[in-house]
């Protein structure tokens, strides 16, 4: 693992910090963007759900299943802690969400009408509120980040062809997590550079997550750590999809575009799988 380590380093690395800065994509979206037809936003939330529902069940629990296999052979016991690691990573998920307060959590949806009270139009809000709202919106962005961060880093540095898919589904639904960090801070203060680095700096805990949790990691690296890590990834992944990703892209949508967006995005993960094993 330590050889493995050392070859897609950098890789993983990289991958964390092109899935963060999607939050900065999202921020500059909130500023150009006039339409109020979430159309497209709902496809790509179902997409990145259907990514990673089905990479997380498919691929990264399989792998745990695996890597407790090799200690303890084919029983079930390798298969109960793979599934101990799995629902320990939904707690964990849910946990995080338990310490942020609800109107600024991240996988608390907003409605339409919460969306246009950030309009600057509105004077639902006042200036002081809105920036506050935004910028403990981007401190919540940054710790849920932290084990996401983690997950794209560890699959990637296993397979990096599995991390990349990880990570262009967490880069998806970063973009509207930018936003909502975004547009509060900038109809709060009109400085639009304010507003975009707030975003870009709550994505940043992708990588630094990545960090922490490979040099926490790294000491320990051997087949029970991998199986305890994927695991848990499955579970942080699974935890996402269902409370934020499927949620979301349901208010920003309808039932039509949420299944169409997670059966399209099962169907690409599906076939790229396929084609990995391929080349």
């Amino acid at each position: 693992m330590q050889e493995i380590a050392s070859q897609n380093l950098l890789f993983a690395f990289m991958l964390t910090i092109f899935a963060g800065l999607a939050t900065s994509i999202g921020a500059l979206l909130a500023f150009f963007s006039k339409s109020k037809n979430y159309t497209t936003l709902s496809i790509g939330m179902g997409f990145s759900a259907g990514v990673m529902i089905y990479v997380s069940f498919v691929e990264i629990l399989e792998k745990s299943k695996v890597a407790f296999t090799e200690l303890y052979g084919q029983n079930v016991t390798a298969e109960a802690l793979a599934l101990l690691c799995f629902f320990a990573g939904i707690a964990l998920s849910a946990f995080i969400d338990y310490l942020i307060p609800e109107d600024v959590n991240p996988h608390e949806t907003k409605s339409n009408s919460q969306l246009l009270e950030l309009k600057p139009q509105s004077n639902t809000l006042s200036t002081a509120s809105l920036k506050r709202t935004g910028i403990f919106t981007a401190l919540a962005i940054g710790i849920h980040n932290f084990p996401e961060g983690f997950a794209t880093f560890v699959s990637a540095l296993d397979d990096p062809k599995l991390g990349l898919a990880i990570a262009f589904a967490i880069a998806i639904h970063n973009i509207p997590e930018g936003m909502a960090v975004s547009l509060p801070i900038y109809h709060a203060t009109g400085d639009k550079k304010s507003a975009f680095w707030y975003a870009t700096l709550s994505g940043f805990a992708e990588p630094i997550g990545a960090l922490v949790g490979f040099f926490l990691l790294l000491p320990f690296m051997g087949e029970a750590t991998l199986g305890i890590t994927f695991g848990l990834v499955a579970g942080i992944m699974v935890y996402i999809s269902f409370d934020e990703l499927l949620p979301a892209a349901r208010v920003y949508g309808n039932a039509h575009t949420t299944i169409a967006g997670i059966t399209l995005g099962m169907l690409v993960m599906a076939l790229s799988l396929i084609g990995f094993k391929l080349v």
